[in-house]
């Protein structure tokens, strides 16, 4: 399982166009999930984004987890990112 982890003001997905996930100021994550991952490796792995401290306090140092700043999460699934390079078809 990998996560790609972006710190975002606004993001969103579309899909043919249409809106379909949007979120304001947290994480836009991709999510590549292998068939050897498991419900504990999902666990731990969100567990363990949740509580990144990456978001600026008052004094302007990053202090703060996405819970403490009220943020928002948009998970978009995204197989490629699992591989280290692309699989051939």
């Amino acid at each position: 399982m990998r996560f790609v982890i972006q710190r975002v003001t606004e993001s969103s997905v579309k899909v043919d166009g249409e809106v379909i996930g949007k979120i304001g100021k947290g994480f836009m994550v991709l999510i590549g999930v292998a068939d050897s991952d498991t419900k504990d490796t999902a666990d731990k792995m969100l567990k363990k984004m949740l509580g990144l401290r990456i978001f600026e306090d008052e004094n302007g140092k990053t202090n703060l987890s996405l819970d403490q700043v009220g943020g928002e999460l948009l998970l978009i699934s995204n197989v490629i990112s699992i591989y280290d390079r692309l699989p051939s078809i």
